[in-house]
């Protein structure tokens, strides 16, 4: 029977997706739910697995084509059976079908290449038994080989340019292209306007160092700070649901649901995970889907469901040593907060210079539907509920 290999249905908000790389040529026979190819969305890398054993009998879309929802870019011949053995005149042995062969993600894979591991040796984690990246790197660690960070190559060495001025010309991703096209929407789309604030962070640290132990044996995830912070910008949201609502035409929709994009750095670009219903989570459950999600951004494994969506969006550029910006706003969100390094400064305290670890705060908002007051003083809330942990516990 002859199959057809479809391109999975995308999002409404992604219109198509760039073919990557094909794992197998046409005419080689492949497994049911094997990997055939990696197809990039404006989002994510997804892979495609075979809808069914057989042969390859055509591949109608090759590396780099663009492609859309529910397009034939293969078709699969499953009564096919695998390449017989060579004459015996030719002297050529027959090729054995590796039926069992491992399941590799293009991360994991290129890693296993370049460290000359043996794919077959290594425990996949992933789905379908699929190795990740993260199962290679602990398997180095078992072998007690050098844990040296993996990075993704630029695809850009100036310095083996030849020439006096010399230029090289890369094209987008296409994620990288749709981060700008949505940038240049939003900066042209609304009316942007940033308000700053300061908060000191002693009362978090110090709630943090008191029970980070315990926390973390009680839960398995270690506490950080971003929990905090997403905690505290829900309280303000349900004080002030302007910041939490988004502009559809003449209209202004309320959402009575509180669901916190992350912003986190991957080697293909930045991408904004969505915690849902974060008002209805605790500590650990954000912890460990914030955990959850920069792992898999890493493998490119997030889907398209968990990058859709959003009312709010919070960007921590602190962690890169960022002391102060102003975040773009994710349409059609209408406000994001921006978090940045915690440093410790002089302040003014009762009439006394102390020195506290300090952070500055800074609220992009759409100005055509958030005033300046509710924006001030929704960021004057954020600052409250870090600066008084127990406000967040007490809902005060």
């Amino acid at each position: 029977m002859l199959i057809e290999v479809k391109v999975p249905l995308l999002s409404e908000s992604v219109a198509e997706a760039t073919l990557l790389s094909w794992h197998k040529k046409q005419g080689e026979y492949v497994q049911r739910d094997e990997n055939l190819i990696d197809i990039e969305t404006d989002k994510v890398i997804l892979e495609l697995p075979s809808p069914g054993a057989g042969v390859i009998t055509k591949i109608i879309k090759n590396d780099g084509a663009t492609v859309a929802s529910n397009e034939v870019i293969a078709t699969i011949d499953t009564n096919a059976k695998p390449a017989a053995a060579a004459s015996p005149a030719t002297g050529a042995k027959p090729q054995a079908v590796k039926r069992n062969e491992p399941v590799l993600m293009p991360a994991a894979k290129k890693l296993v290449a370049e460290s000359k591991l043996d794919a077959a040796e290594i425990s996949g984690s992933g789905r379908g038994g699929r190795i990740t990246k993260a199962d290679v790197l602990s398997h180095q660690e078992t072998l007690r080989q050098p844990a040296a960070k993996i990075s993704e190559p630029s695809p850009v060495n100036v310095s083996v340019m030849p020439g006096d001025r010399p230029e090289q010309r890369v094209p987008m991703t296409r994620l990288r292209a749709r981060i700008a096209e949505r940038l240049v929407q939003s900066q042209h789309a609304a009316a942007i306007l940033t308000t700053f604030n300061e908060v000191n962070m002693q009362p978090v640290i110090e709630l943090r160092n008191r029970y980070k132990e315990k926390f973390e044996k009680e839960h398995g995830i270690k506490l950080g700070f971003m929990s905090f912070f997403v905690k505290a910008a829900v309280a303000a949201l349900k004080k002030f649901p302007i910041v939490n609502a988004s502009i559809d035409g003449n209209d202004i929709v309320y959402h009575g649901y509180f669901d916190i994009g992350i912003a986190v750095s991957s080697s293909r670009g930045l991408v904004v995970p969505i915690i849902r219903n974060a008002d209805q989570l605790s500590l650990a459950e954000i912890e460990k889907q914030i955990a959850d999600f920069s792992n898999r951004a890493q493998e490119g494994k997030l889907s398209i469901e968990e990058l859709t969506g959003g009312t709010f969006s919070i960007s921590n550029g602190g962690v890169f040593g960022s002391m102060l910006s102003t975040p773009i706003i994710n349409p059609p969100q209408s406000a994001i907060l921006g978090i940045h390094l915690t440093k410790e400064r002089p302040v003014v305290e009762n009439s006394q210079i102390v020195i506290r670890p300090m952070n500055y705060l800074a609220l992009s908002y759409d100005h055509r539907i958030i005033d300046g007051r509710e924006a001030v003083l929704s960021l004057v809330a954020i600052k409250e509920g870090l600066e008084d942990p127990a406000r967040l516990l007490l809902e005060i």
